[in-house]
């Protein structure tokens, strides 16, 4: 009995303190806390409530992010936050809305979110922990380093949550876009190839030939954009037009993309685009630039 007193308590508490939150205003910065802070004793606590106890902290937790975030406060944090989640999926590992919406809490910029990605990773990793079956964590990590700009780990999650059983076969080709967007159009080319060779399904089929031909285009553009400035550095200025490259030898014709529609040449700075009315647009490492 005093065991289920005490989750009667604890249970009370939390009550007590949503009541408190939605009577009255919200607690400064300095008066936030947090009554049972461990994870193991809550869920020593619990006993047999554990499911209601972590749909009672998912609540109290929403409205700690709602009323944080509407907050005019110019020094408001999130401090509570992980905290919360922390509790709420220790209570119920399996509780997929706190982990995905969680994360998107915590690593969303302040004054929005906590600002904080390693949190939400850590987060993440802990739901991959308990549901290594669940393809949408490791999906999630990648969309955190999708969101920074670092394609090349962004492209390592998506290729994890692809290899997951039964994820999605969209998740492939993502990862191969991801990689051309960091500038690994090796790697990128290789899977899209695997990605011909394993399949018959025709929409698959026609988006990994197109990627292939934008792939071919990211190659061309960079070994053009060498050649202008082997030319600025041989006479002293960038090629205005494409024959000064022909006239030289440096190139054998007007160079096009994948889709056979010729390059623009930047005559001031040498850099290499498509034409805006190629279909080739817009090529994945223009995410980088």
């Amino acid at each position: 009995m005093p065991i289920a007193a005490l989750v009667v308590l604890a249970t009370g508490v939390v009550w007590l303190q949503m009541v408190r939150e939605a009577r009255f205003p919200p607690l400064a910065p300095a008066e936030q806390m947090l009554y049972v802070s461990s994870p193991k004793l809550i869920n020593r606590l619990a006993l047999s409530y554990k499911a209601v106890l972590s749909d009672v902290y998912w609540i109290r937790l929403v409205q700690y992010y709602g009323g944080t975030r509407l907050s005019r406060d110019p020094h408001k944090n999130y401090a509570l936050l992980y905290p919360l989640l922390d509790l709420t999926t220790s209570l119920d590992p399996q509780f997929s809305i706190a982990y995905r919406f969680g994360a998107f809490f915590l690593a969303e910029p302040l004054p929005g979110g906590a600002g904080r990605t390693d949190l939400a990773e850590a987060l993440l990793d802990k739901a991959m922990a308990a549901n290594p079956t669940r393809w949408e964590y490791p999906h999630d990590v990648a969309f955190l380093y999708y969101r920074r700009g670092d394609y090349v780990r962004a492209a390592d999650w998506f290729r994890r949550a692809a290899m997951v059983p039964d994820a999605p076969n969209w998740l492939e080709p993502v990862a191969a876009v991801m990689l051309a967007a960091g500038g690994r159009t090796d790697t990128s080319r290789m899977l899209w190839r695997n990605l011909l060779a394993s399949t018959d399904q025709p929409w698959i089929r026609n988006v990994a030939d197109f990627r292939l031909r934008q792939l071919d285009t990211i190659d061309a553009i960079r070994a053009l954009e060498r050649i202008t400035a082997e030319y600025r550095r041989q006479h002293g200025r960038s090629p205005s037009r494409w024959s000064d490259l022909v006239s030289t030898g440096m190139l054998r014709g007007v160079p096009v993309d994948g889709a056979g529609v010729p390059l623009v040449l930047n005559a001031e700075t040498g850099r290499v685009t498509l034409d805006e009315r190629s279909p080739m647009r817009p090529l994945p490492m223009e995410q980088g630039r």
